[in-house]
């Protein structure tokens, strides 16, 4: 069996809460032993933290951030709960953290300063970053470039050109591939295959955009084994090669 890492999945979302168990079950027979869990706000930080203590599965490791979606005019207070000193399970990335302007523009300045933030603090923890870019990519990627060869980590759900894959990498930065690879009119195939199996790390981004043929249904960790095969047949190499690439990448970034 494959052996296969999902480094963004939301489980302690409700959607989850009356099967849990069945999903980490599922997850497991898939080959998915490691689950990392993206952090939203402050009043998900507990909940993440609980999901990671357990045992029994698994493994699942948090992070601890603040999504853009969800900065308010108060993000300083937010993120002083988020890193309190209370945490008592080390995260292994800052995220989920960058920007979005499809949902809302008029908060772009504090999302931009709630990200400046988060990035300084990860170089001061030495941890690698989540970036979430939804019609934003490239103000993340200005936003990044003071910081070039002091922070590293994922741009997660990829779904942009090869050029901003290109300027992703020059950055440092590894590309999150996940179900949206097997859509078929999401043309995110032809970039892919033009990208170095080096840069790509898989993730699910569970419990949503769920790959084909589950797409419209809530996603879960066992279907990055689905996204492993696309990624297999686009890049003309074996599954048994595309797990243990994508896993050492998210090995070695964060730092598993």
């Amino acid at each position: 069996m494959v052996s296969l890492i999902d480094t963004h999945a939301h489980l302690y979302a409700e959607e989850f809460v009356e099967d849990e168990a069945q999903v980490l079950s599922n997850a497991l027979k898939n080959g998915v032993n490691t689950i990392l869990l993206p952090n939203i706000d402050e009043d998900t930080t507990d909940i993440m933290m609980q999901l990671a203590g357990k045992t029994g599965g698994p493994r699942m490791l948090p992070m601890l951030g603040l999504h853009p979606c969800h900065v308010k005019p108060n993000f300083e207070q937010q993120l002083a709960s988020i890193f309190n000193a209370n945490i008592k399970i080390k995260p292994y990335a800052v995220g989920e953290i960058g920007m979005d302007l499809y949902w809302d523009k008029s908060t772009e300045g504090i999302q931009k300063a709630a990200f400046v933030w988060q990035v300084e603090k990860a170089i001061s923890l030495n941890l690698p970053i989540a970036i979430h870019s939804r019609d934003a990519t490239k103000n993340v990627i200005d936003l990044l470039q003071p910081y070039k060869g002091m922070v590293t980590g994922v741009f997660h759900c990829f779904g942009d050109d090869l050029d901003t894959a290109n300027d992703i990498k020059n950055l440092g930065f590894k590309i999150g591939i996940g179900g949206v690879l097997t859509f078929k009119n999401s043309g995110l195939d032809a970039v892919v295959k033009d990208i170095d199996m080096s840069e790509i790390i898989l993730e699910t981004d569970s419990p949503y955009l769920a790959p084909m043929p589950f797409r419209g249904k809530r996603n879960e960790p066992s279907y990055t084994l689905h996204i492993a095969q696309k990624l297999a047949e686009v890049k003309h190499i074996s599954l048994d090669e595309v797990a243990r690439i994508t896993s050492e990448n998210a090995t070695k970034l964060f730092s598993l």
